[in-house]
């Protein structure tokens, strides 16, 4: 695995940290790892990106405060609802997959860490469609690089495998046995439970007004009129970035309205759970994928196209009636055994999209002490351990993220 790296790290140079020299860390105690010197870091947001970030601050020897809003893993969040894929196959040149890797090994670590399973390795599977297989092909050899196992099935092979879809229009599919599912919202409260019990401080408060743009940095204040003042600040707030740094940021980071429906299947047939089909994705006129039956939830089914401009505070969270009429049309024609299946619950959470879909992870261009993080763009959530670390060494070791990730990208 580490002898494909060299390929990636020569094209993301950022990789070289994130996993060559990170992969030793991975079995490390926090308590082992060398203690930086005593600075104060204060991380806004406590989603994915922010509590991970939170948590590797903290082993790194800063003191931290963590403040959200309405707490972790909550329904306004981009971090929120049940469940969460996570997968390898990202198209090519690209370096999620190879963060995956990392990820992965993060999130087992945990795990057993904090005895409890947030991890689901149900498999992914991809249907490649007839005609159009790019993003799927251009997949494999990044795969094969970053060392994740995957079998590359035919047609005649996926419907003897899984015969309750109906593979109308798929040529061919890639299945990736050791990926699936993540719990979301349970997540980021053990990653908060995990931060507190390591020694963190964390607030449940909005941050208030304040002249973000200028770097004026004496305070922060807050929503239940107390201040925070720190040596550093990470800004890991979602789809709330661009409201927070209009001129920064704006329209970097848009909000998206995404809607999310669960379905329920036939009594006594388990084809459905998770035990007999993995989390899926079908890569065709759009892409919509879906979660096996969970926990009593019901078969979650979304379609990933980007939705309308969603304002993350105020909007109503109200799923709209041509969606699902959309998704209903779907799910009969793919799942022929759920056509008639009701609907169990919906759900309205949102995307924090940033123009190429690639993080956001830079200081702010008035402030060295301001970190902006954010831009997830739908596909975050899986990476979050292994941004957070990534994170956390850019503020204690004054290092610059990757250019990838940088707003010069966008221009001035």
């Amino acid at each position: 695995m580490v002898g494909g790296l060299s390929t990636l790290a020569g094209r993301f140079p950022f990789l070289r940290f994130t996993l060559a020299d990170m992969l030793k860390q991975a079995g490390d105690h926090p308590a082992e790892i060398k203690m930086q010197s005593k600075i104060h870091v204060c991380v806004i947001g406590a989603g994915a990106f922010g509590g991970w970030t939170a948590l590797y601050l903290l082993r790194r020897g800063a003191r931290v405060t963590l403040l959200d809003a309405w707490g972790p893993g909550n329904s306004r969040a981009s971090s929120g609802g049940e469940t969460r894929v996570i997968r390898g196959t990202y198209g090519s040149n690209q370096p999620y997959t190879k963060m995956v890797v990392r990820a992965l090994q993060l999130w087992t670590e945990h795990e057993k860490r904090w005895n409890r399973q947030l991890l689901h390795r149900t498999g992914v599977l991809w249907m490649a469609a007839r005609g159009d297989d790019e993003y799927e092909r251009g997949s494999l050899p990044l795969l094969r690089e970053a060392g994740i196992p995957y079998e590359e099935l035919s047609a005649a092979e996926l419907e003897k495998r899984w015969p309750q879809i109906n593979l109308e229009d798929v040529r061919w599919g890639i299945y990736e046995p050791q990926n699936g599912f993540l719990t979301a919202r349970i997540a980021c409260q053990a990653v908060l439970e995990g931060f507190l019990s390591e020694g963190g401080e964390y607030r449940q408060a909005a941050v208030a007004s304040h002249d973000f743009e200028r770097g004026r940095w004496d305070a922060l204040a807050l929503s239940d009129g107390s201040k925070v003042t720190a040596d550093h600040y990470v800004f890991a707030c979602g789809p709330w970035l661009g409201k927070l740094f209009p001129a920064t940021i704006g329209d970097r980071v848009r909000p998206t309205k995404q809607d999310v429906f669960f379905f329920g299947t036939p009594a006594g047939d388990d084809r459905f759970s998770e035990k007999k089909l993995p989390v899926w994705a079908d890569h065709r006129d759009r892409f919509i994928y879906g979660i096996p039956g969970s926990d009593g939830r019901g078969f979650k089914v979304a379609d990933d196209t980007r939705g309308p401009e969603f304002d993350p505070t105020s909007g109503e969270r109200e799923p709209s009636a041509d969606g699902l009429r959309a998704i209903r049309e779907y799910l009969g024609f793919r799942f022929p055994a759920l056509k008639n299946a009701p609907l169990l619950e919906s759900r309205v959470c949102q995307y924090e999209n940033s123009p190429d879909n690639n993080f956001i992870i830079d200081r702010h261009p008035n402030s060295e002490r301001v970190w902006l993080v954010g831009g997830g763009s739908g596909h975050g959530f899986k990476h979050g351990p292994a941004l957070g670390e990534m994170v956390a060494e850019l503020v204690m070791e004054g290092k610059d993220a990757d250019p990838l990730f940088r707003l010069e990208r966008f221009g001035r």
